[in-house]
């Protein structure tokens, strides 16, 4: 089995309406992406997938979607607030959790056609989750 990783990044901002601690308030994160891609076969050009057509498929989709967004559940209490004051952020339809996020990723570039089997997302430096494959 032949495996590439592309890196990505993107910052954003959330909050976990159900957390004890200090996650349950707004807060940000410079959030690093590795996005692990595979195949039993090369293909003509040798490769398991081109570079550039992960960042562009997938880089892209997180710079237009979530890039510089305050990421909210659907049920968050300040998701009527924002709409009547026309801002910026994304509605989800669950908690913006590393671990649900790396899962949406993975969705996405599979949706892409992309050969994806895992996805890392690097919350901090030392916290990560991962959705894939097993």
């Amino acid at each position: 089995m032949y495996r590439i990783i592309k890196d990505l990044s993107f910052s954003y901002a959330h909050r976990l309406l159900r957390h004890n601690g200090k996650c349950r308030h707004v807060h940000g994160h410079n959030a690093r992406v590795e996005v692990v891609l595979a195949a039993e076969q090369l293909d003509e050009q040798g490769m398991v997938c081109d570079f550039a057509l992960v960042k562009a498929r997938l880089g892209s989709w997180l710079d237009q979607v979530w890039d510089h967004r305050l990421l909210l559940e659907s049920s968050d209490p300040l998701v009527p607030l924002l709409h009547e004051a026309q801002e910026l952020f994304v509605e989800l339809p669950a908690a913006p959790t590393a671990e649900n996020m790396a899962r949406w990723i993975y969705e996405r570039g599979r949706s892409e056609g992309l050969p994806v089997v895992e996805v890392r997302l690097w919350e901090t430096p030392s916290s990560m989750a991962s959705y894939g494959e097993s």
